[in-house]
């Protein structure tokens, strides 16, 4: 008798291979317990666990559906081209969008990396970044007020961090080593990226630094939703 990660497992692979398309409606859940000879909660499980990992939706009094799939985005890991660059590039329909800049407590890793004393002021701007009206990724970039004196001022109005830096003189850039990670999605990130607690984030840690003058600019977190992405690391 399978469990209900055997079921859903199993109809995850019929929507992969398109048996199962965007939209089709599902077997109702005593469809699904008879057909794998399973207790109607085993059912209802299974479903819930698709529905936690995005792979289906449901509609009030008719039942399950497929759910449409997030594209599959080929991402370069590099920091010396800007995110809003390479998605443009590749002809996406694609915006960011400032969901703040504000000034952040002493964080000694983040002010190690900056090269910042503690005195010094230090600002997180973020962005969320959208194709075709969905969110796709959180950018959070923390920058010193000693490098860039009208940050508290122009912060909040800034959706792309490389474009600032070239308003700014700085036209060339050195990627920092980065570190990868994988993260569950907190409250606050679920609600930006409109995801669910089980739909993995791919966390990358990196900065940015004047190819010239190897003063470092910034010190970044970005999150991409998993399920959205294929990377590819330089």
């Amino acid at each position: 008798m399978p469990n209900e990660i055997e079921i859903a497992d199993n109809l995850i692979q019929l929507i992969a291979s398109g048996k199962l398309k965007a939209h089709d409606k599902l077997p109702s859940e005593n469809e699904i317990a008879e057909k794998y000879q399973v207790p109607r909660i085993v059912a209802r499980k299974a479903y819930e666990s698709l529905e936690d990992l995005g792979y289906i939706y449901k509609k009030q009094g008719k039942g399950s559906y497929v759910q449409e799939r997030l594209p599959q985005i080929e991402l370069v890991l590099s920091g010396d081209v800007s995110f809003s660059e390479k998605m443009r590039e590749k002809g996406y329909n694609f915006f960011s969008r400032n969901i703040g800049c504000k000034e952040i407590a002493y964080n000694r890793k983040i002010y190690d990396y900056l090269g910042a004393d503690q005195s010094d002021r230090i600002y997180r701007i973020g962005r969320l970044r959208f194709i075709d009206q969905k969110p796709i990724a959180l950018h959070l970039s923390y920058v010193s007020r000693s490098v860039f004196e009208d940050i508290d001022a122009v912060g909040m109005n800034i959706t792309s961090m490389f474009q600032y830096y070239h308003s700014k003189g700085y036209r060339e850039f050195a990627p920092k080593p980065s570190i990868l990670s994988v993260v569950f999605p907190t409250k606050s990130q679920r609600k930006l990226l409109e995801c669910t607690h089980l739909v993995p984030l791919l966390a990358l840690e990196s900065g940015c630094a004047d190819k010239k003058t190897h003063m470092v600019l910034d010190y970044q977190k970005i999150f991409y939703r998993s399920d959205c992405f294929s990377y590819v690391v330089p």
